[in-house]
């Protein structure tokens, strides 16, 4: 008896010690691992992990969650987006109550044209959209895997990076993610995409990567680096609170007359879904340029309603026939950087009509005694 016994645990030693050593193999060799050990984690673990929140126990992830790097993440995106609650969310919302009843409104679908990977504030004013259509010039890039990261800290602290703007100012500075969102293994804005929707209470079903054919049909298929059609993502997931589902999608395309022109899909794409409602901030006020003149006149023809800061679309485009537009805040006219898109008949429309204020930061003005906000309906 005594003997096998002994023999149990040596067995038990020698599976510990293999184990140990597979992990040890996999470790220092990732790009062999997968086949070794195919462990994944799907794709809602790895959006709480990304933000910050707790993995279930028996998630794959749950072990990572011990690791000080992760811990020091975790401590970050919560003191950030606690602050983001206090001075920024938490007033939008009651403002909503008081002049803005129609975000409660479910709608088909939401778009938000050069949006970047900023789900956070279109989610904010239109939570209960079905479907969401964002887009940017921004990758997505590979789908994050957390477990085949070989650098957790300096992944983790790269992420951090890419969003500490967004975070600040309530919008993303494109030049500082080119460079944060290229470095180590978290590149591509579809991690920050996994933070926003994980930290604003939703659950990840599944994730699909396609890309859209010149018709606008989007067709699956494994993501692609560079070239091609557009590439895209479709990201179905629950509202926890309303129990809602609802789907995003992100393409990175060119959405200037010039980029429609010689590859059409995304718009024919956006025009499936009909008429819905738009939301415009910091776009850096490309469509008073005339090489905008497409993405603005779709814009105005396939929403019946529309928020947005004063770099959206010119107050010129907006028919007083045809729209009632209410504002608030204050304008002060562009930043420095884009002085020249001042508009004079918008300044005088503020003066007139002494709009109610906004505590909010919202656009290039995130000081929220110098933001404005317009919202724009259909007659």
């Amino acid at each position: 008896m005594k003997k096998l016994s002994f023999r149990k645990t040596v067995a038990k030693i020698s599976l510990s010690i293999l184990a140990t050593a597979l992990s040890v193999f996999a470790q220092e060799n990732p790009e062999i691992a997968p086949r070794a050990l195919p462990i994944v984690a799907g794709p809602n673990d790895i959006a709480r992990f990304l933000a910050g929140m707790p993995a279930p126990e028996n998630s794959p992830l749950a072990p990572l969650t011990r690791d000080p790097a992760w811990q020091e993440h975790s401590a970050f995106f919560e003191k950030e987006f606690t602050k983001l609650n206090l001075r920024e969310l938490g007033k939008l919302h009651a403002w909503e109550e008081t002049y803005f009843p129609e975000a409660t409104q479910p709608i088909p679908v939401a778009f938000y044209m050069f949006s970047g990977p900023d789900l956070l504030y279109i989610d904010q004013f239109f939570p209960k959209a079905s479907v969401y259509v964002l887009c940017g010039k921004e990758a997505m890039g590979p789908p994050p895997d957390p477990l085949r990261i070989a650098n957790l800290s300096g992944a983790l602290g790269n992420l951090e990076n890419a969003m500490k703007s967004s975070l600040a100012t309530t919008y993303f500075i494109t030049k500082d993610m080119k460079i944060d969102l290229q470095q180590q293994n978290l590149n591509g804005v579809l991690p920050i995409l996994y933070v926003f929707l994980a930290r604003a209470d939703k659950s990840i079903r599944n994730v699909t990567f396609g890309s859209l054919s010149s018709n606008g049909a989007f067709q699956e298929s494994a993501p692609k680096k560079k070239g091609g059609s557009i590439p895209g993502v479709r990201i179905n997931y629950t509202d926890n609170q309303s129990g809602d589902s609802q789907t995003l999608y992100y393409f990175t395309t060119d959405i200037s007359d010039g980029g429609i022109k010689s590859n059409p899909g995304f718009l024919k794409f956006c025009e499936r879904f009909g008429t819905g409602s738009s939301f415009l901030k910091s776009s850096s006020y490309l469509m008073f340029e005339e090489g905008f003149a497409t993405i603005r006149n779709f814009i105005l023809e396939h929403s019946n309603r529309i928020v947005q800061d004063d770099s959206g679309i010119p107050l010129a485009y907006f028919n007083p026939g045809k729209w009632n537009l209410r504002l608030f805040g204050n304008y002060l006219g562009p930043i420095e950087l884009f002085k020249q898109h001042y508009q004079p008949k918008l300044q005088e429309l503020f003066a007139q009509s002494s709009p109610p204020p906004i505590d909010f930061g919202f656009g290039y003005r995130w000081n929220y005694k110098e933001a404005n906000l317009m919202v724009a309906d259909r007659k």
